[in-house]
């Protein structure tokens, strides 16, 4: 009996591949021998609990450490009140870059308008009630200072677009275990060296460094995670690890509430990361990787592990290490680079769909996380409930990507947050009750779309490439980061532009998104090849790498 020719990427119910022995079981079929989801990828996922909060404080942590307070000029040698020596605004109160050349003359109590005034001469004076320090009052970044805070924050996610091509290939070439104690000592020296910072220029220098090494945990630690699972259980593991993200993201808010400093707010941020480096000798290395870089001694031990871990028998029998072996000898071990992403067709459409897919994401949430207001909240409470509301998004995406599929609820996810951008242009502002929830409601689906991707790209990629692919998608979606904030800039041209510029788009990439292939219920590619050619797709995790077309 012959299979049907069909393609890898879809799935035809009814058809079934049957393997003929051990030494014809796939990586999928050995990971369902040891247990493909139990005590030992809980553990894992454990282990990368405290390097998985880290991320969103350090990503986010600008908010706090380059908070701009209200400020007001320093007034020196003058024998006259505040308000006769720096000029006051519309609103009655100080301004905060100007000041006069000499003491205004008074008439009937009020401020000769024909008094020059100065920039700042002798500092400023800040209000300390919400923050006791951050980089903008220990440096005076104000007024035509004012863009070096926002400024770091680039220089951050520069360093994180870097860390993504290197960690990229470092992880794909050398192994998910060793890159990943590069990045957490690496993230932990400069994390730490950062909050010693004598200058604008070193902090900066330190931020981007440090940027760079935190790309190899985002990376390697969730796809550890997914390649220690079978296709059921993968967007459990993708699920749980992007909770971290919320969960972490409200740690920020309560560690900058108690800790308003930000010297030491950088340092309680990144000290989790000592835990990671001690824990990192119990890590395993992806028995996936091994497998399909010819390493077959080493992937036989992990998956040992596994099994005791998992309290099932030990894959000592003869057959399955030569099902190893022979899975192992059958992939060549090289080098990939970037261009490998872009030789064959598929993994070329692949790659432009989904980078230019991570982008849209990247720039609707965070723009929509930028321009969200109308609570009245502190900026703590504030922080903390815009972390909250990820939450309920992420458990409601986890029971619609196994469900209805991947790319649905990608397309889905991106359309409905354009819609919800698009309700908002017509919605007049003192509305500010529906405006607020319909941003809400926007934020949610953007953070389920960027849920959805994770997990998707994962899957699209071979083994061989994967941490590479997720390198190239991830500096696009860096690159849309760092767009965000430059977008909302486009309301000094019309006050609604930025709206439409993120609608437009997050509606455009959700139309795009449906020419990526749907990975639902689908064994993980293991080489470029697997992903270029025809397979039997259903019960396909029970088909041998060598003979995917035949029984």
């Amino acid at each position: 009996m012959r299979c049907a020719k069909v393609n890898f990427w879809t799935r035809t119910s009814g058809l079934r591949c049957h393997r003929s022995g051990p030494a014809g079981m796939t990586f999928d079929a050995l990971l369902d021998e040891v247990g493909a989801f139990g005590p030992f990828q809980v553990l894992l996922v454990v282990l990368m609990a405290s390097s998985r909060l880290v991320l969103p404080c350090n990503l986010l942590l600008n908010n706090f450490i380059g908070a701009v307070p209200p400020h007001r000029c320093k007034v020196a040698r003058w024998n006259a009140t505040t308000a006769s020596a720096v000029p006051l605004g519309d609103d009655g109160l100080p301004q905060a870059c100007g000041t006069f050349v000499r003491p205004p003359s008074l008439v009937a109590g009020n401020q000769s308008e024909a008094t020059p005034t100065v920039p700042c001469l002798h500092g400023w004076i800040y209000d300390n009630s919400t923050f006791s320090s951050t980089i903008a009052t220990e440096w005076d970044l104000v007024c035509e200072r004012k863009h070096l805070p926002q400024t770091i924050n680039i220089i951050f996610f520069l360093g994180l677009m870097l860390g993504s091509l290197l960690f990229g290939l470092l992880s794909d070439n050398y192994g998910r275990r060793r890159s990943l104690l590069l990045s957490y000592v690496l993230s932990l020296a400069l994390g730490l060296a950062s909050a010693w910072s004598d200058s604008y220029v070193l902090l900066a220098v330190l931020r981007f460094l440090s940027g760079t090494a935190l790309a190899g945990v985002s990376l390697v630690t969730i796809t550890l995670c997914i390649e220690w699972v079978n296709s059921s259980h993968r967007a459990s593991m993708c699920v749980i690890g992007s909770l971290s993200w919320s969960l972490g993201n409200m740690l920020l808010a309560g560690l900058a509430f108690l800790i308003n400093d930000w010297r030491p707010l950088v340092v309680a941020v990144n000290a989790p990361l000592a835990l990671a480096v001690l824990t990192w000798r119990w890590v395993p290395e992806s028995a996936r990787w091994l497998c399909a870089n010819a390493q077959v001694e080493k992937a036989h031990l992990y998956l040992n592990k596994c099994a005791r871990a998992n309290k099932r028998p030990e894959l000592a029998s003869k057959d399955i290490v030569e099902a190893l072996s022979s899975a192992g000898k059958s992939k060549k071990s090289k080098k990939y680079t970037f261009l490998h992403l872009f030789k064959t067709p598929k993994l070329r459409k692949i790659s432009l769909v989904s980078g230019i897919a991570w982008y849209g994401t990247a720039v609707t949430y965070y723009g929509i996380s930028l321009n969200l207001s109308g609570f009245g909240l502190s900026v703590y409470l504030t922080h903390f409930v815009y972390a909250a509301v990820e939450v309920p998004a992420r458990l409601l995406i986890y029971f619609l990507i196994n469900r209805i599929g991947r790319r649905p609820c990608l397309v889905g996810t991106l359309v409905l947050t354009a819609t919800c951008i698009g309700v908002n242009i017509f919605v007049p502002e003192d509305v500010w009750q529906l405006r607020s929830a319909v941003a809400i409601l926007g934020k949610g689906l953007s953070e389920a779309s960027a849920t959805t991707i994770i997990l998707y790209t994962h899957e699209l990629y071979p083994t061989v490439l994967r941490q590479t692919g997720l390198g190239f998608t991830s500096v696009l979606s860096r690159v849309g980061v760092s767009v965000a904030p430059l977008v909302l800039f486009l309301e000094d041209v019309w006050s609604v532009l930025p709206q439409v510029v993120l609608c437009v788009g997050a509606f455009f990439c959700g139309l795009l998104a449906m020419l990526l292939p749907e990975t639902l219920d689908l064994k993980l590619p293991e080489t470029v090849q697997d992903v270029e050619t025809p397979a039997c797709s259903k019960g396909q995790e029970d088909v041998p790498l060598e003979t995917k077309n035949t029984t």
